[in-house]
């Protein structure tokens, strides 16, 4: 079969984000923005393909695939990508899955995070998550966020991740990069000598279990800043997810914990551009305000929604919210940020309310039920008005339209 090499070229040459292999029907795919594309090359045995890829692996990690048949690993091909490599076995088969890694990290201002992420990184202490499904993103953020750390303030950053994907060299920071099962045992064995090694920052690659979890949040309580991840779809799961992991009579105290410590969440996905040339993320924000802390602390995180749908000032925004900002672009189609929308409804409405407003700013449309009373039309005194009765003055064009328009403003517009 052609080298595996030869694959990996062509997935960044098509500009892929993942290439897989199907070894028992000799094809290989890449998925490219979203969609999977066949390749068209000769077709590989099983065989030959495992062989290929073992010419990757050192002796220790065919061992541990052929005991475990799960390999997680980290591959580079100089002059072309990184790569996050994951080994399995399908229908008795060896199988691969291979995600690029680039080598320039994107900033912050070419991702365009929202403006909390700016905050986020200022912190001195505490607990930010990013989170989202597969393949959203996270990683890539969280790496926008390290590397602005790293060139901007003279603090030791500490990893642990599974396997190492974006490489951190010393800039104003010192970055130590700890790799699972090469560097360490385990994300909660890293997490509790890490405490020794005189970090500022920790980065959780992801937190899997209770025990990580319990000393993520513990290391943010002893004066850390923590960047982790978890797979969920939006910021209220996120704090529901950490808390159920928990046995019942601990809950109440994580509940405690991460109401003081969390300082936000960043969930994320990514959508379709409408123009085809990739995709857009969308995303929602918490940032931990005293009342959000509140209602985590007394189990109504039913509520949070609504704190971040009216949490503009404090540079929140709901998944929908970014949907209808990305609509509004023009970056995305209609059909498709609605068929990513937690609630569909809710974003048509927000929708119709952000053209009503851009409508009536520009003065095209004049504003509905325009009678006696409005800005459009006589006006008269209230009912039961006596003599001498003082007409109020009319409402300021547009006045009842500001908060819609605030809603989806970014910070400083």
């Amino acid at each position: 079969m052609q080298s595996i090499d030869y694959f990996l070229t062509k997935c960044v040459e098509m500009h892929g984000s993942d290439l897989h292999f199907k070894s028992d029907t000799g094809h290989a795919y890449v998925r490219v923005h979203g969609d999977l594309v066949e390749l068209e090359a000769p077709i590989f045995t099983s065989d030959e393909f495992a062989e290929e890829l073992f010419k990757f692996l050192n002796p220790q990690q065919v061992a541990k695939f052929k005991k475990d048949l799960e390999l997680d690993f980290a591959l580079e091909v100089p002059g072309l990508s990184r790569f996050r490599g994951n080994a399995y076995q399908q229908r008795n088969s060896v199988q691969a899955a291979f995600r690029v890694i680039p080598y320039m990290i994107t900033t912050m201002e070419d991702l365009q995070l929202p403006g909390a992420c700016y905050d986020f990184i200022e912190k001195p202490r505490g607990l930010v998550l990013v989170t989202g499904p597969a393949g959203s993103g996270k990683s890539t953020s969280l790496a926008a966020m390290l590397s602005r750390l790293n060139e901007k303030q003279p603090v030791h950053i500490m990893t642990v991740e599974d396997p190492i994907e974006f490489v951190h060299d010393d800039k104003m920071a010192l970055v130590n990069q700890r790799e699972l099962d090469v560097d360490t045992l385990s994300f909660a064995n890293a997490l509790k000598y890490v405490l020794r090694q005189d970090p500022d920052v920790i980065l959780v690659g992801e937190m899997r279990d209770l025990e990580t979890i319990h000393l993520a949040i513990t290391a943010a309580e002893t004066g850390h800043l923590v960047f982790a991840t978890l797979h969920t779809v939006d910021a209220v799961q996120t704090v529901d997810r950490i808390v159920d992991v928990f046995p019942m009579y601990q809950q109440q105290q994580i509940r405690m914990q991460l109401s003081v410590n969390l300082v936000g969440v960043l969930s994320q996905t990514l959508i379709r551009r409408k123009d085809g040339r990739g995709r857009a993320a969308a995303f929602e924000v918490l940032v931990a305000t005293h009342a959000v802390r509140n209602l985590i602390r007394e189990n109504k995180t039913y509520q949070i929604g609504s704190l971040i749908q009216t949490g503009a000032r404090q540079k929140m925004q709901t998944l929908d919210q970014s949907l209808v900002t990305l609509t509004e672009k023009g970056i995305i189609s209609n059909e498709e940020a609605r068929s990513r929308a937690k609630d569909p409804f809710e974003f048509d409405r927000l929708l119709q309310l952000m053209e009503e407003s851009d409508s009536h700013k520009k003065g095209d449309v004049p504003p509905p039920n325009a009678g006696p009373g409005s800005p459009n039309g006589p006006t008269v005194p209230p009912p039961n008005a006596g003599p001498g009765a003082q007409t109020p003055p009319p409402p300021q064009h547009g006045a009842g339209r500001v908060a819609v328009r605030d809603m989806f403003k970014k910070p400083g517009q």
